[in-house]
């Protein structure tokens, strides 16, 4: 059984930067397709990016493009956000899930994908 393990949010000023990790275990992400979603309180879950099961082909939500950048190493079973130029609406619990995907194309996961239990961004002054 797949386990995704979320790390890296925080507390961080506008402008700052954060590295999010998506830890996986029970199995090798080498088949997945992965996403960042992220949800503010009061507001629907939104795709913030994914990334192909080879990691040749990544998609991004346009308020995040040119600032975020979604990356993984199936070495280490991780998949990253970078996070720059970060702006108080970027506030939000940030979540991974895991598809199942022989595509060389992002597909994103849906509700019935593997999920992890979240990290909090808070971007604040």
């Amino acid at each position: 059984q797949l386990q995704l393990v979320e790390s890296g949010g925080g507390l961080v000023q506008p402008g700052g930067s954060l590295r999010l990790s998506c830890a996986a275990s029970g199995s090798t992400l080498d088949y997945y397709s992965i996403g960042w979603f992220r949800q503010a309180p009061g507001k629907e879950r939104e795709g913030v990016s994914c990334i192909s099961s080879s990691g040749g082909n990544t998609n991004y939500g346009d308020s995040v493009k040119g600032r975020f950048t979604i990356s993984r190493d199936n070495a280490k079973n991780t998949v990253y956000l970078q996070m720059n130029s970060l702006k108080p609406e970027d506030t939000a619990v940030y979540y991974c899930a895991a598809r199942v995907s022989y595509s060389r194309t992002c597909l994103w996961p849906n509700k019935d994908s593997y999920w992890g239990q979240g990290t909090q961004v808070t971007v604040s002054s």
